[in-house]
């Protein structure tokens, strides 16, 4: 059996295994990248999420022996909750970003690519494999566009024809030759709306991203946000998903060809009060099979309380109030006490009483911070319509 009969052959079964687009590239390096990958580290743009070493990254024989082709396949994911939550004034909600919907995409990807190793290791016996996905040392939007999957687009993502840059991205580099597919033109032309939409100017223009800047990155550290990125943030406690709603090539394209990436509403647009008190048991219960999860419930607790703030929800003031004065966590004794100055409208003597009495016992410099700002802040606000009256 030719190579090109295998290919067709692994087409086939790709589309049978559920995998929605796939391609094949040259396993050839992607030096071309280097002078830029360096240069984004220098500069501090880079989020330390990504493989740390630049070589294996660019260098396919660097991380498997005789490389010949990679294999690029995409996913398509619905972008849309077909019946989507109320948000009730009683019950605020935060959301997770659409590519954290559904069960993790790294086990649906790594489970296709098995299947479709499988396949390709029944039809030829001497052939190895090294299946990846966005963990991996290879940059997945460089290797689907080199494979024919889709272009490059402003904001660094893979767009594609049928469903826009709504897909995960996974590649399986093999010692197995095949011709490669042709690349897609660049189809951006003079459109810049994802890099004027995007709220903190993390967008370069050309593909590349300050990633610090990036909300979907904010929402992943650990620590305290900066406050620049609060108000921005929204009520999305988990992502960002802005530049991809403002693409024209996203207009209209919503897939749901695979139930494990159908989002439970009560999962993916949690109730934002309960959250702030749930057990670990219960997090992981529930936010355990998400990709949203896998930096554990302390983020996703601070955006939580962010969230709040941006509803000035007042609610949720007896909430925040037991996060400020029993919460074994600083951080989020600090977030809880910006969020309460946030979200109290007037001059409120009891509530800073309340703050200043945690500020004695606290002993970490930026909750020290936090807590001090909360007071100025709330020392700041207007007097109470009724004081106004009086005098």
């Amino acid at each position: 059996m030719t190579n090109a009969v295998l290919k067709e052959k692994i087409k086939q079964a790709a589309a049978e295994i559920g995998i929605d687009k796939i391609g094949f590239a040259k396993a050839d390096d992607f030096s071309h990248m280097e002078d830029s990958l360096k240069q984004q580290k220098e500069q501090g743009h880079t989020s330390g999420f990504e493989h740390p070493n630049i070589e294996e990254r660019l260098y396919p024989d660097k991380i498997f022996d005789r490389p010949k082709t990679i294999i690029s396949i995409a996913l398509a994911y619905p972008s849309e909750i077909l019946h989507p939550l109320p948000n009730e004034r009683e019950n605020r909600r935060g959301v997770f970003a659409r590519a954290s919907w559904g069960i993790d995409y790294h086990e649906i990807l790594e489970e296709k690519m098995q299947q479709l190793i499988a396949f390709i290791k029944s039809e030829t016996t001497t052939a190895t494999f090294k299946p990846m996905v966005d963990t991996g040392e290879l940059p997945d939007v460089a290797v689907a566009e080199r494979a024919g999957i889709g272009f490059i687009g402003r904001n660094g993502l893979l767009i594609t024809e049928e469903f826009g840059s709504w897909v995960y991205l996974g590649e399986i580099i093999t010692d197995l030759e095949f011709e490669p597919d042709e690349r897609v033109e660049f189809g951006c032309g003079d459109c810049t709306r994802c890099i004027d939409a995007c709220p903190t100017d993390a967008l370069l223009g050309d593909g590349r991203m300050n990633a610090k800047l990036c909300l979907s990155y904010q929402t992943q550290i650990k620590g305290y946000m900066p406050e620049e990125f609060r108000r921005k943030m929204s009520h999305v406690i988990y992502g960002c998903d802005i530049c991809q709603m403002v693409c024209p090539y996203n207009r209209g394209k919503s897939v749901h060809r695979h139930p494990e990436m159908e989002p439970d509403p009560e999962v993916v647009q949690p109730a934002l009060k309960p959250l702030l008190t749930i057990s670990n048991k219960e997090f992981k219960a529930t936010f355990g099979p998400l990709a949203g999860s896998w930096r554990g419930k302390k983020p996703l607790q601070r955006n939580a309380i962010i969230a709040l703030a941006n509803y000035r929800d007042q609610t949720a003031i007896p909430q925040l109030l037991e996060v400020l004065e029993n919460d074994p966590r600083p951080m989020m004794r600090g977030t809880a006490a910006w969020a309460l100055a946030q979200i109290e409208r007037y001059q409120n003597p009891a509530m800073v009483e309340c703050i200043q009495d945690q500020l004695v016992k606290e002993t970490e410099e930026e909750t020290i911070h936090e807590m001090k700002q909360a007071i100025r802040t709330l020392e700041n606000k207007r007097p109470p319509r009724e004081t106004l009256r009086k005098k």
